[in-house]
């Protein structure tokens, strides 16, 4: 057993030692087999070398395919052998210093590089041969007489050894002359291709004006054309060539001859087909990929008044977990199975089924009745989706979530439609999966404004759009204003002043409600500290701040409070920070750390929305919390006398509550005289509302605060 290679340039050479010897035989050279090995070295090493290069470059392998038909290596089967040897041996001699998968990708590309620069090359190598050819025949039919066996001989010479096919007769088709190349291309000998007439070389997918060009050829009328034509050979299989056809004049000009000249395109034609249906199908399931699908449904949008199309979008709910538990593997194997139950759903006419990436599934349907047809389509995939699927073992449920987009073709772009329909899946998704919604445009334009709101998050806060408002807290014993809460706004340049419901969630989303919050918390103390040195102390005592989820668990909540407190000179007992009730609901210790740093500092800690989030009574004694704000939701029946006696006994009751462990409680809501004074008698400290004032301005707080404390 002989011993590997050991170094780059030993691999090097076995691998063009391979090369040579596969390409050898079909390859029209004089050179000896060795000295055919030499010229193939230099290719061996650019192809090694693209292999290797950090950025890939197509142009060289392009380079590499062109220089093929340069050492003789024309005939197709020599292409066909050259792509196998690079895919086969290239990675294995050339490729040690990478990693295996990327290098085989690569080689892949080169490959599809390599196929593209022969073919050019080729081209080039075919229309110079035509030239010379038809230059050759003009020579035959215009020279002198002294000089006409000269001529016809050099016209014999290229005709016979000329590598493409080449073919004469008459004007009526009766096949005048041929060369060897043109009956290896057919498979039949000389005198069966004489006995043939060229009308009846037709076949069943020439192109409508292929036989319309050849009439005018004969008439007169033109004096060349070129087509891409096919042929049946005698063994049943198809020739596919490039076909040059010239009409040939004799002295006085009139027509006598057609010549024909013609390049066998098979083998290219099939890799290209390969390569067409490996850039249009997912290589996984082999079903038709995002390209495939796209150039599908912008037809299906561009089809004629009258028609319609119907879209499912599918997306397995709860594969991430499957892919993380059992590995991608074995959720490869997943996809298979899915990909195979869906493809059996749309078998009908005008149906498809592709797979956009990951696991994310289209399945489209055309015609004039596809508001029925989109319906049974979904629920034919939903009902596929019903039994398990065993992987590795294990029999998996898989479910999934679709979105139904279906209408008429001519208004909508591909992009619109496929936008719309992942917007819908989403909703189904989000209203618990194993479902199909139908898109609703007012849903769709939510969505988009959403997503668009999120967009412009980031930037707003620098460009300043945000602002604030703020809300007085009343006394409700003596009315006097204790504090204002602070309501942040965005005034955004298209939607106009929003309120925090359009965008909070969004940054909850995005982790911007951290600096958002940290901005609101700065302008906030500094405006407490505004009114308390314009009034001399008789503005509002405290300023309340929400914080969301998100600020309760970042780390530096307590430090970053400190700091703006410290830096505004503000007292901590100015401030006032509101958590929701649902956020504190089986908080641990962790969590509830900073919060007990506040408080231990003089910050109150406010339970907001108190009464939502089934909290239990009890655990009050272990939150860090000075105020409860109970929600509007238990005082809504007190702006009409006389009030829910009910409603009455649970505020009562959770205010004596509240004051046993020595929290005051604060309303929210208040919007009527009647409401106040109901809350007054119960022993409820303090109210905000619209009875009061709406959220405003700071001036609004001034005027507020001024016409207090004067009486």
């Amino acid at each position: 057993m002989s011993a590997e290679p050991d170094g780059p340039e030993d691999r090097l050479r076995r691998f063009a030692t391979i090369w040579s010897r596969a390409v050898f035989p079909v390859t029209s050279t004089s050179a000896t087999r060795p000295e055919f090995e030499e010229q193939l070295l230099p290719l061996a090493r650019r192809l090694s070398e693209a292999l290797r290069a950090r950025i890939y470059d197509a142009d060289e392998a392009k380079a590499v395919g062109a220089a093929l038909v340069t050492v003789h290596c024309t005939d197709p089967e020599a292409l066909t052998r050259t792509l196998d040897c690079v895919d086969a041996y290239l990675v294995l001699y050339c490729g040690e210093d990478g990693i295996q998968e990327d290098l085989r990708a690569r080689a892949a590309r080169l490959q599809h590089a390599m196929a593209a620069g022969f073919a050019h090359a080729l081209r080039e190598r075919t229309l110079a041969e035509q030239e010379a050819i038809a230059q050759a025949a003009l020579q035959a039919q215009g020279v002198v007489a002294q000089a006409l066996h000269a001529t016809e001989a050099r016209f014999r010479a290229v005709f016979e050894g000329a590598a493409i096919g080449i073919g004469m007769a008459d004007l009526d088709g009766n096949i005048l002359q041929v060369n060897g190349a043109l009956l290896r291309m057919f498979g039949i000998s000389e005198q069966t291709m004489r006995a043939r007439n060229v009308m009846e070389w037709t076949h069943a997918e020439d192109a409508p004006q292929t036989w319309k060009l050849y009439e005018e050829l004969v008439r007169g009328d033109r004096e060349h054309y070129h087509t891409e034509k096919a042929f049946h050979r005698p063994d049943g299989t198809v020739l596919w060539t490039n076909l040059t056809v010239s009409l040939l004049r004799d002295a006085d000009g009139n027509p006598q001859y057609q010549l024909a000249l013609m390049e066998d395109t098979t083998e290219r034609r099939l890799l290209n087909l390969r390569l067409r249906y490996e850039a249009t199908h997912d290589a996984l399931t082999g079903l038709p990929n995002r390209t495939f699908f796209f150039e599908r449904l912008e037809k299906a949008l561009g089809a004629g008044k009258g028609q319609r199309f119907g879209l499912c979008y599918l997306d397995l709910d709860g594969f991430k977990t499957i892919n993380d538990s059992l590995g991608h593997a074995a959720g490869d194997r997943l996809l298979v199975e899915v990909a195979d139950r869906l493809q059996s759903c749309a078998t009908a006419p005008g149906e498809m089924v592709a797979r956009l990436g990951g696991d994310e599934f289209v399945a489209l349907t055309t015609g004039p009745d596809t508001e029925r047809e989109v319906d049974e389509l979904a629920a034919r995939i939903m009902n596929a989706m019903v039994a398990p699927i065993s992987v590795d073992g294990r029999e998996l449920t898989v479910r999934g979530s679709i979105g139904i987009v279906e209408g008429p073709a001519g208004e909508r772009s591909p992009a619109e439609v496929l936008r719309s329909a992942d917007i819908t899946m989403y909703r189904a998704k989000s209203a618990g999966g194993n479902r199909f919604e139908l898109a609703d445009p007012e849903a769709d334009a939510r969505a988009i404004t959403r997503h668009g709101l999120t967009t412009a998050l980031p930037t707003a806060l620098d460009r300043g759009e945000f602002f604030i408002e703020y809300q007085p807290l009343v006394h409700l014993g003596d009315g006097s204003v204790r504090g204002a809460e602070a309501l942040v706004r965005w005034l955004h340049p298209q939607h106009g002043v929003l309120g925090p419901d359009r965008f909070i969630p969004l940054a909850e989303h995005t982790g911007l409600i951290v600096p958002l919050g940290r901005w609101v918390l700065e302008q906030s103390v500094r405006q407490a500290r505004e009114w308390r040195e314009r009034y001399d102390g008789a503005g509002p005592l405290r300023i309340n701040v929400n914080l969301s989820p998100c600020q309760l668990t970042h780390p530096g909540l307590v430090q970053d409070t400190v700091d703006i407190l410290e830096r505004m000179g503000v007292a901590p007992d100015a401030l006032c920070l509101e958590v929701t009730e649902s956020a504190l609901i089986g908080a641990d210790d962790d969590l509830l750390k900073p919060l007990r740093r506040l408080a231990e500092m003089g910050v109150d800690i406010a339970l907001d929305d108190f009464g939502t989030g089934y909290s239990n009574l009890a655990n009050l004694r272990r939150l860090p919390v000075s105020i409860l704000k109970l929600d509007r939701s238990f005082t809504q029946s007190m702006q009409q006398f006389p009030a829910d006696p009910v409603d009455l006994k649970i505020v009562e009751g959770i205010v004596s509550l509240a004051h046993s462990l020595n929290l005051d409680v604060t309303v929210e809501g208040v919007e009527t005289g009647a409401q106040a004074e109901q809350l007054r008698i119960l022993g409820c400290d303090t109210a905000q509302g619209w009875y009061y004032a709406r959220p405003g301005p700071p001036d609004r707080l001034h005027e507020l605060a001024l016409v207090d404390a004067t009486g």
